[in-house]
């Protein structure tokens, strides 16, 4: 299986307002594609779930969370954003997660 480590895009100044929806609107689809790859990651995780207290692992969000948030400050983004992106994505994954393993 091939591991993911980072993916390297260039910050190019804009010459207008058109280059630069340009690019956020192709950013836009790079994230789309990498958020459905992390719910296929997760939907492979809860086949190892068996409780509840396995899926909301509270321990693991908060890991994820100062992990999300050490990356963001590295490269000059707002980690509280950051943040609370990743903590809704997080909340509508454990949502799903439980769909799967209630009765």
């Amino acid at each position: 299986m091939q591991k993911i480590t980072s993916l390297k895009f260039q910050k190019n100044k804009c010459d207008s307002l058109d280059q630069a929806r340009e690019q956020i609107d192709a950013l836009d689809q790079v994230l789309i594609e990498l958020i459905s790859i992390r719910q296929f990651y997760v939907d492979q995780a809860v086949r190892f779930k068996r409780t509840e207290t396995e899926v909301q692992s509270p321990e693991r969000v908060e890991q994820v969370i100062g992990k999300v948030r050490k990356k963001a400050e590295e490269l000059g983004t707002d980690p509280d954003l950051v943040e609370t992106i990743y903590r809704e994505m997080i909340q509508h994954f454990i949502q799903r997660e439980l769909k799967e393993i209630r009765p």
